[in-house]
């Protein structure tokens, strides 16, 4: 498909330098246009019609979340993801009723930043590709933080993201015998190589995955990663 396109919607300049970099890393995204406040929002959505807008809370003429409720009536077609420095819980509820994407609390961290927006292009792909969907697609849809199995059902360390790990887990299914390296697994979901073999190390840890030294003719042993079956 095409770029995803993202309107940034954001008052403080700086925060929008910061996320229009951020976007500038990450494959498959392009920022096409920034509104400080939501009057200018409103008409930009209109000229530009964006994929994706990057709101924050607290613009200087309306809340934001008045601008997503605009935005669910006006742009059916426009997804949204909330970048904020608020946590009222009444600020998130509103949010999600309104059906935001996500819901990112500043400041603001690039590796998470870049994990939630490659999951909102594969969700706008997979949806766009599939003509019928069945409950598991409709459940990854809706709860899409949850991991199968015994990962879901336990708490996870800090510093483990269940929207990165269940990437993780599906990578080294497909897998099956071949087994997978941590530095496969970067290229494969878009992060370091530390960060895959921390999400691998852990897979191992939970016996959902069996690591293994496989030596080749020359150069260092690789260490390899299979998937268990439970």
């Amino acid at each position: 498909m095409q770029k995803v396109e993202v309107l940034i919607v954001e008052d403080d300049l700086r925060i929008v330098d910061i996320n229009r970099r951020f976007v500038s890393k990450i494959e498959g995204f392009e920022v096409i246009a920034t509104a400080t406040n939501g009057a200018e929002a409103k008409e930009l959505l209109v000229c530009t019609e964006p994929h994706l807008v990057l709101l924050d809370v607290y613009l200087p003429d309306m809340l934001g979340t008045e601008l997503v409720w605009h935005i669910r009536q006006h742009h059916r077609d426009t997804d949204i993801i909330m970048i904020t420095a608020a946590k009222e819980i009444e600020m998130v509820q509103d949010a999600l009723r309104g059906g935001v994407f996500d819901y990112i609390v500043k400041p603001l961290v690039f590796e998470r930043f870049r994990e939630r927006l490659v999951s909102y292009r594969e969700h706008l792909l997979r949806t766009r590709e599939a003509g019928e969907i069945d409950q598991e697609d409709i459940d990854r849809i809706l709860m899409r933080n949850l991991v199968k199995g015994r990962i879901r059902e336990s708490p996870v360390p800090k510093g483990i993201d269940l929207l990165t790990l269940e990437k993780v887990l599906e990578a080294i299914k497909r897998t099956k015998k071949s087994g997978v390296s941590a530095e496969e697994i970067s290229r494969e979901i878009g992060t370091s190589r530390t960060t895959a073999r921390r999400y691998l190390e852990y897979l191992v840890a939970e016996k959902k995955a069996r690591a293994e030294l496989i030596y080749g003719s020359v150069g260092r042993p690789e260490r390899k990663y299979r998937y268990l079956q439970t």
